[in-house]
């Protein structure tokens, strides 16, 4: 794994004339992001897991939640469990939701339980207890005997990892953590000595599914920390790179997905329904992360027709090998980038800076017969098509994540990022009504930029059930006390960061509804009935926006208590691309918008700082190439973002 990091490594250090070992043994923090959590879960090749759960609890995993997409398909086959059933053991206890011992744990059967397990050679156990998140007295038991007879084998338990209620998603979330801790410990460990083999003596951090980066211990600690996360980072870039915007949507756009996140009122979405795989049919993670949507649209997203002889693009991607036609490696299907080639937008001779030519026959040929033949259009048109289906695609999923939450784009800017974005990227800002879609000038590397600009971050929740009407306000900031003095301990060990925030949430509802919503505290501390009713009111709030509908006559049941704690210490401070004298006179390239047209083409870095361009007109850089349509605007802006406005 480290072979690919150092020939990237390698390259970056050769151009400011460094070795690799000479880079490293300057580079103060390394921040690490890895796809081995999530592959592993995908592909099936996580540790051999026991699942350990109350009494009569057995099936958590099998149930789950008891959803389906499609209710009277009765062909679709019932998903597996996370953990087989004959890997479920089930432990003789019971706490109530009062946090009481209803039956004491029954040690000797569990001595028997786990000796069992033992036999069964498993590599971790996964421990979820009924409640005890309220009184977790018998899950460290388990801990013990876990500790005393299976002596070097990893164990999770829920009450450490996931304080929250509804058994199945804290039940999922604890098997996902154990089952991954055996690899990913190996994983993250080869990786730390690899790097400090190589001369690196800094502070190594991993990016986390939750927007921000974390300790390489904590992760190992915790490797559901891990699944999801290279998505998680765009938004975070973007939040930034939105230069001040309250409301943002943010792109990323790489070879095989299109994903799009939300900045709302200046915070990034979180949410609770992460599956891994299909909805009901996957595996949830039950954690709060980074709400990101995903779909199968990208520059290797594969063009077709279906069987009634619609043109369609996507899920289906071409992947590295063989890739698109272009590449010249036999590749028999269309792509996008593909299309992009035919259209004009790419230069056949400059992709990556120069260091690959596309082939613009190939495209032109698997086009023709996948799509131009048979539709009787010329391949202009056809590639055309393909990137309008493409962006109809992504417009879908932005309106998933906004529209559909009472979000109105038009009150938003886009931020742009991945190497195929701009393709389209400022049409559908336009489109959408957005006040300006942004590129910045490390748009390409979107996520990885995020994974730079992210601050270390802790969060920590306490379940302690309160009803407004009937509310004691010393509970309340006994709750909030504890997880202030948790965030506290956070921020000192981080060792005196440049900036630090602490941000503080509630999650309540109305008397039986089913969700509980986020609401964001705007005070650390309730002091008396008037906190309590400014409480409430904001939950209304929330609840109008969200839902359209509140119900200000309503009681309010708050249910978990959160605190997000975050440290930054100023790694990021430039993270602007170079520039070059610019050229006089730009070059030119024909591009198909209905016919063939002239246009200039730009190179990203020798546009200056506050000039502005008219479309259309080509942007590019050794890693993007961005499309201005006809009567747009683009401005270079002193960060190095490119804006764009109608």
């Amino acid at each position: 794994m480290f072979e690919g990091i150092s020939e990237a490594l390698t390259l970056a250090g050769a151009e400011r004339g460094l070795t690799l070992r000479d880079l490293l043994a300057r580079t103060a923090v390394f921040v690490y992001g890895t796809t081995a959590a999530t592959n592993a879960i995908i592909t099936g090749r996580t540790a051999r897991t026991a699942f350990l759960t109350t009494e009569g609890f057995g099936d958590t995993l099998v149930l789950r939640e008891g959803g389906k997409l499609h209710p009277f398909d009765f062909r679709a086959a019932y998903p597996k469990p996370y953990v087989p059933r004959r890997l479920t053991f089930e432990v003789r206890e019971r706490i109530t939701s009062e946090g009481e011992v209803l039956v004491p744990l029954d040690e000797e059967r569990l001595r028997a339980t786990v000796a069992a397990v033992g036999a069964l050679e498993v590599e971790a156990v996964a421990v979820s207890l009924l409640w005890s998140i309220v009184n977790p007295v018998h899950e460290e038991a388990v801990a013990a005997v876990l500790d005393e007879e299976l002596p070097g084998i990893p164990y999770t338990l829920s009450h450490r990892l996931n304080p929250i209620i509804r058994e199945y998603r804290r039940a999922s979330s604890t098997a996902i953590d154990a089952s991954l801790k055996p690899l990913m410990q190996r994983h993250l460990r080869q990786m730390s000595d690899d790097l400090h083999g190589a001369a690196f003596d800094g502070e190594l951090l991993v990016v986390s599914s939750f927007g921000g980066v974390l300790d390489l211990d904590d992760v190992a600690g915790r490797p559901i920390y891990s699944v999801n996360s290279g998505p998680a980072m765009a938004p975070v870039a973007g939040q930034v790179y939105a230069g001040g915007e309250a409301n943002a949507i943010v792109c990323d756009m790489g070879g095989t997905s299109f994903d799009v996140s939300l900045i709302r009122d200046g915070y990034i979405k979180f949410t609770r329904e992460t599956w891994l795989g299909g909805v009901f049919t996957g595996h949830m993670t039950g954690l709060s992360s980074v709400d990101v949507k995903s779909i199968g649209a990208g520059g290797g997203s594969l063009v077709r027709l279906d069987a009634g002889g619609l043109l369609q693009v996507g899920p289906e991607s071409a992947g590295a090998d063989p890739g698109p036609a272009c590449y010249g490696r036999g590749a028999s299907r269309p792509t996008i980038t593909d299309c992009a080639l035919v259209l004009g937008l790419l230069d056949p001779t400059g992709f990556l800076g120069g260091r690959m030519r596309l082939d613009e026959e190939a495209a032109r040929r698997v086009l023709s017969d996948a799509i131009a033949g048979p539709l009787g259009v010329p391949v202009e048109e056809a590639a055309l098509a393909a990137l309008d289906v493409l962006s109809q695609n992504m417009l879908g999923a932005i309106e998933e994540i906004t529209v559909k939450q009472g979000i109105d784009p038009r009150r938003t800017v886009l931020v742009a990022g991945g190497g195929a974005a701009g393709f389209n990227a400022a049409l559908i800002g336009h489109w959408l009504g957005c006040r300006a879609t942004l590129f910045p000038a490390l748009a390409a590397a979107l996520s990885a930029s995020g994974g730079i600009l992210s601050d270390m971050v802790f969060s920590d929740a306490r379940i302690r059930y309160v009803r407004s009407d009937a509310a004691d306000p010393h509970v309340i900031s006994g709750v909030l006390d504890e997880l202030a003095a948790s965030a506290a301990r956070f921020l000192a060990e981080a060792g005196g960061p440049a900036r630090t925030s602490v941000d503080y949430w509630v999650e309540a509802r109305y008397p039986q509804q089913t969700w509980e919503i986020e609401v964001p505290l705007a005070w650390p501390t309730v002091d008396g009935k008037a906190d309590i009713g400014r409480l409430v009111e904001d939950f209304h709030k929330a609840h109008a926006t969200l839902y359209a509908v509140a119900d200000p006559a309503s009681p309010v049941e708050f249910i978990a208590w959160r605190v997000r704690a975050s440290a930054g210490h100023g790694q990021a401070s430039d993270t602007r691309s170079g520039s070059v004298a610019a050229p006089e006179t730009p070059a030119r390239r024909r591009i198909w918008l209905g016919s063939w047209t002239e246009v200039d083409v730009n190179e990203l870095a020798a546009i200056a700082s506050e000039s502005s361009l008219i479309g259309p007109a080509i942007v590019e850089s050794p890693f993007t190439t961005i499309f201005l349509p006809p009567r747009m605007r683009a401005r270079r802006l002193a960060s190095g973002t490119i804006e764009v406005t109608a």
